[in-house]
């Protein structure tokens, strides 16, 4: 009797190990390709979570990649939507344009988010914009309205270039800029320890780190002086939309971005998270994570 009851033992612990097993590698699935923008730049793309699942498109912001959205991405929480992520042109796997206009040009990186949404067919899909990512979607919803988009979600988002919508940090934005590869390198680390009120790991630090050096100097050069259609894209939007702040954020001014936001459009919503600095969906990871399934669910409700 005793033998049996160890054997069942074993036989469930054995069961266990291998549910673990499927478990961790359904979360590493991921299936990349790459797509080309209008201008012909190409694009890098990766999906997981669940193929026939509500779309959710997250779009990362200066000097990020993909591996921006590691925490969402490799959430058993939000494993149930189908999640789409890309690298913004000048970043990552995707193309680096030698040219400034390519980057100046609000409208191309508006271009560049339609072509994903239509070469992944993702139906309906909510769009996640972080920083960079957020300017990126409302350059879109100038361009191309809020149609075939179910609602938006900004963090950290930037509404507008502005000097009282951004913090500056002159020293930085200077070296981001600089043909001195050790001054480049410097201004990159700087920029990236501003994004966290709350640092995160040092695995996770340098591999961040390590993204921001893959992005076109070009670009970073040339961000700075990116159009972004804010009257046009989120004065018009009547899709939802939410935007989620850090209350010690470095980099966005978050009471005047939302401000602006809300003169530009009265029904667009807005949240503090008060012990997060530029990326709460990195330093307040599971409230992030809950706040954008709760998100998603409204927005997509029949």
């Amino acid at each position: 009797m005793r033998h049996s009851t160890v054997l069942i033992a074993l036989h469930r612990l054995a069961l266990l190990s291998l549910l673990l097993v499927v478990s961790t590698a359904s979360l590493a699935e991921t299936k990349d390709y790459a797509i080309t923008a209008p201008d012909g730049v190409t694009i890098a793309v990766q999906e997981s979570g669940d193929p026939d699942g509500q779309p959710v498109i997250l779009i990362h912001g200066l000097l990020g990649s993909h591996l921006s959205w590691e925490a969402q991405v490799r959430s058993p929480e939000l494993q149930g939507y189908r999640l789409i992520t890309y690298d913004l042109r000048g970043h990552g796997l995707s193309g680096k344009p030698g040219e400034a206009e390519a980057y100046t040009d609000g409208r191309r990186w508006a271009d560049e988010l339609a072509a994903v949404i239509s070469a992944s067919n993702a139906h309906n899909p909510v769009l996640v914009g972080w920083s960079l990512g957020a300017a990126v979607i409302t350059n879109y919803l100038a361009a191309y309205g809020d149609d075939r988009i179910a609602g938006a979600l900004y963090v950290g988002g930037v509404i507008e270039l502005q000097p009282d919508q951004i913090v500056a940090h002159p020293e930085v934005y200077q070296g981001l800029g600089s043909p001195d590869l050790r001054t480049h390198l410097d201004a990159e680390r700087a920029f990236l320890a501003l994004c966290f009120q709350t640092q995160p790991d040092v695995a996770t630090f340098q591999r961040l780190l390590a993204n921001a050096a893959l992005a076109s100097a070009t670009m970073q050069d040339a961000v700075p002086s990116m159009t972004i259609s804010a009257a046009e894209g989120l004065g018009a939007a009547r899709k939802p939309m939410l935007l989620l702040y850090g209350a010690q954020d470095a980099l966005v001014q978050p009471e005047p971005s939302v401000a602006r936001a809300e003169v530009l459009n009265s029904h667009i919503r807005s949240r503090m998270y008060s012990e997060s600095g530029h990326a709460p969906f990195l330093e307040e990871v599971d409230r992030f994570n809950r706040d954008l399934s709760v998100f998603v669910d409204e927005v997509t409700q029949p």
